[in-house]
């Protein structure tokens, strides 16, 4: 939805916290004591109470706002600022945006959201004809590792490791509207800490079906993939060649790449996989339009998130 619609549907704190709850209702309430799922709404303590075991738990508890304190209609603009927009969105402007007085707590509250983004994700597994790459992210240098002397290339410190898989279908006899031979369909990007082929081969068998087909370069890092997948083709391919044969994993590493840029400012090792969610999270939804802010409100009530660490 556009701003105009969303101030006017969501004016203030009580028409939130009602949306909230009427979302949390809709996809059913669990009792995280006994797991039962029937439950009174007591209006006077404004909790719910399981009819099994008589446990009470409030209308955040179990959901992405379990334990803030920060208003219901801060969540409901941040979720609207991340759906509404094609880039993102940094914690610093979202607080000016708000005039909240501390950055800490709006840049956690991000990041909630972005780490369920992923959980979202992870329930789903690639299949057909999928390209597979590595990218090399620039991030900043871990402590530990600031006082060694600089790397270059893929082993530099001031670079993160990231497994790129994207559904890449071959269009036959013709191109796509941007003019590529394949269709793209959903994205993963997860980070990893080495190029191991024990470590590549377990992420691809946890996120793509057995059924499927996977391109990429002849990297010994895939040597065993052959094993776990219907078939993979690897090829020895040119650099000057590489945006041919793998298009589409190379345009989503570098608009990621792009986003992290224009946006951010030395990010840490530790939280680029929750910015990588969130720009996985969009690319496969976006198609979805104004449905994307209640399919990450309905995230939202669904996963209880653990982030709570802040370190700058």
């Amino acid at each position: 939805m556009n701003l105009l619609n969303f101030v006017a549907q969501y004016p203030d704190e009580t028409s939130c916290r009602v949306k909230f709850k009427e979302y949390r209702d809709q996809q059913g309430v669990v009792c995280p004591h006994c797991g039962g799922t029937n439950h009174y709404w007591k209006k006077d303590k404004e909790c719910y109470e399981c009819k099994k075991c008589g446990k009470r738990q409030s209308l955040r508890a179990n959901t992405v706002m379990h334990g803030s304190q920060l208003p219901f209609r801060y969540w409901f603009i941040a979720i609207h600022l991340l759906t509404s927009t094609k880039k993102s969105f940094s914690a610093a402007e979202l607080q000016r945006q708000l005039g909240h007085k501390r950055y800490e707590p709006i840049w956690t509250l991000l990041h909630k959201l972005r780490e369920i983004m992923g959980k979202r994700d992870e329930i789903y597994s690639l299949s057909g004809v999928i390209e597979l790459d590595e990218g090399f992210f620039s991030t900043e240098t871990p402590d530990d590792e600031k006082k060694k002397p600089l790397k270059r290339g893929r082993g530099s410190q001031k670079k993160s490791k990231v497994l790129v898989m994207a559904e890449s279908q071959p269009v036959e006899g013709q191109t796509t509207k941007t003019g590529k031979p394949r269709q793209v369909g959903h994205i993963k990007m997860i980070v990893i800490n080495d190029l191991k082929s024990a470590t590549i081969t377990s992420l691809v068998e946890n996120n793509v079906t057995k059924e499927s087909t996977i391109d990429s370069d002849d990297s010994t890092s895939y040597v065993k993939l052959k094993d776990i997948v219907k078939e993979h083709r690897p090829q020895v391919i040119p650099k000057e060649e590489i945006g041919k044969v793998l298009p589409w994993v190379h345009i989503a590493i570098s608009n990621a790449k792009r986003m992290l840029l224009d946006i951010y400012h030395d990010i840490k090792p530790e939280y680029l996989q929750n910015y990588l969610n969130e720009f996985c999270y969009k690319f496969n939804r976006r198609y979805f339009g104004e449905n994307l802010f209640d399919r990450l409100m309905i995230a939202s009530v669904t996963y209880k998130n653990q982030f709570r660490q802040y370190n700058g």
